[in-house]
């Protein structure tokens, strides 16, 4: 009897742990999910920490903003990372779900815009960003560049990327503007694809995160109007808020954090961490 007591009361115990979130089943364990522009600067954080902390374990997966918000919501992730704001709708759902929600600006990132080395337009405006993925500038030489059809390419509408492009440069700051991207933008699964695809078409434009640029393409400065000043992004132009197209990057928690959680994050926090920030071609907080 005492025996058949025991193994009940074991088999309750696996249960009860089975049932749990897999955010909170093991506390020296982080699941982090979301932004495909931050999964590498999440990686980097990860691996340093997790250098200094042997006993912790940390899993870092991209996807998209949405897809880490998604996480959060149903409790499968203990971090999500977000190159967007949480949206309204995005909150709501994780309350009800039973979830105290946290956000941790983490560091900062400028959306560069790119083109193909050989492309001869050095400079372009919000207005005319907007023009190409609205599908009203089709030519280069509608920009002063050679007689060439654009390929415009994008990030997928799950990316928070995607979000912040549609809302600052295809609608110009107007957050509910009626502008779409035109159907003939091409969307691409990750930054990295972006970069690929511009590198060998002399005809395309698209937009990354500043840790993304490479040498293998062109990055036109940007102004918001004709008058300028046109700026390029760089560490400098994004803290002193010259460049244009800035936006942070944040973290997101189901719960206040404690423990392994709690002490990522102060380390992403810190000097340290956010020494890590510039080494990866973001922007630290600081």
């Amino acid at each position: 009897m005492k025996r058949k007591a025991l193994s009940l009361m074991c088999l309750s115990v696996l249960f009860t742990y089975a049932a749990m979130p897999a955010a909170y089943a093991a506390r020296d364990m982080i699941q982090i999910k979301g932004s495909d522009t931050m999964v590498n600067l999440g990686q980097a954080w990860a691996e340093e920490f997790m250098m200094q902390n042997p006993e912790a374990s940390i899993a870092v997966t991209g996807g998209g903003s949405g897809t880490g918000m998604a996480a959060l919501i149903s409790g499968t992730c203990d971090i999500a990372e977000s190159s967007r704001e949480i949206k309204d709708q995005e909150m709501e759902a994780a309350r009800k779900n039973g979830h105290d929600v946290h956000e941790f600006i983490v560091a900062v990132d400028a959306i560069a815009v790119v083109v193909h080395p050989s492309n001869p337009v050095k400079q372009l405006t919000i207005e005319q960003l907007s023009g190409i993925y609205t599908g009203k500038i089709k030519n280069w030489n509608e920009l002063g560049g050679k007689d060439q059809k654009i390929l415009a390419l994008s990030r997928e509408r799950n990316s928070g990327t995607h979000v912040y492009f549609l809302e600052e440069v295809v609608r110009m700051g107007v957050e509910k503007g009626p502008e779409q991207f035109a159907p003939e933008v091409l969307m691409l699964p990750s930054s990295q694809a972006i970069i690929s695809e511009v590198s060998q078409s002399e005809t395309a434009i698209g937009y990354v995160g500043l840790g993304y640029v490479s040498d293998r393409v062109h990055i036109p400065a940007i102004a918001l109007s004709n008058q300028g000043p046109f700026v390029s992004p760089t560490l400098e132009t994004t803290m002193d808020k010259s460049y244009p197209l800035s936006r942070s990057l944040l973290f997101y928690t189901g719960r206040e954090p404690e423990g392994t959680v709690k002490n990522f994050i102060d380390f992403v926090l810190s000097e340290e961490g956010q020494e890590i920030v510039r080494i990866m071609d973001f922007v630290p907080l600081r």
